[in-house]
């Protein structure tokens, strides 16, 4: 198979798991760290009161209250309707649109945004479009509060080797969940920064974050 039509396979494979996952996923689970609570905040007090918050690859939106709560503007995209579905019930007077990070085309109107827990769903060769995407949505000026999962590496390499015996046409940092045919990819530090860079970005701030066998590094950045 060759890598467009695998990585068009694996891309709904991701979102057929969230839309199965939608209506049930905020039971007894919480993505919410301290950590991430503290960079959504940091991102809010960026952003002036009335200011429109873009939250892309938003899922049941558990950062909306946030948002709302400090007097600022939210608006959700996601990729999943079922994911979607779940946030509309839960902010029924918000927006919330079914649009991939890929297909995002929203032209400097937010005063920041952000993209949580939805990058290691992006394949390589989309991280400058998907940083693109959310650098034109935004005004400049204007931040942008990443996270990047990370996995021990050599995890990810062995995990990846097993993917290339299989077959499958996957480059470094690549990781097939064999149970349901998902994909991540986890990219090194150095690769993260170069494309933020390229995209216009400048890091703000960042932090890391070890979780039971996985972590996040966050990065607030600004355009």
């Amino acid at each position: 198979m060759d890598r467009s039509s695998w990585l068009a396979e694996r891309h709904a494979a991701v979102e057929a798991g969230y839309t199965v996952d939608g209506p049930t996923y905020d039971d007894g689970y919480d993505p919410r760290t301290p950590t991430h609570v503290g960079f959504v905040e940091a991102l809010v007090e960026r952003t002036a009161p009335g200011g429109w918050v873009l939250d892309a690859g938003c899922g049941t939106a558990p950062y909306a209250g946030i948002v709302l709560d400090a007097g600022r503007r939210y608006r959700g995209i996601d990729q999943s309707s079922g994911m979607l579905g779940r946030a509309r019930e839960k902010w029924p007077e918000e927006r919330f649109d079914r649009i991939g990070l890929q297909e995002l085309a929203i032209g400097g109107e937010c005063a920041a945004a952000m993209c949580i827990d939805a990058m290691e769903h992006v394949p390589p060769e989309e991280w400058p479009l998907v940083l693109a995407n959310l650098s034109r949505a935004l005004r400049p000026g204007g931040a942008l509060y990443l996270t990047v999962e990370e996995l021990d590496r050599a995890d990810v390499d062995e995990r990846n080797a097993g993917a290339r015996s299989d077959g499958l046409p996957v480059v470094d940092g690549e990781v097939i969940v064999r149970s349901t045919g998902g994909y991540h990819f986890y990219p090194d530090r150095i690769r993260v920064e170069r494309w933020l860079t390229d995209a216009g970005f400048a890091i703000l701030d960042q932090a890391d974050e070890a979780l039971e066998g996985y972590g996040y590094h966050h990065l607030l950045v600004r355009r």
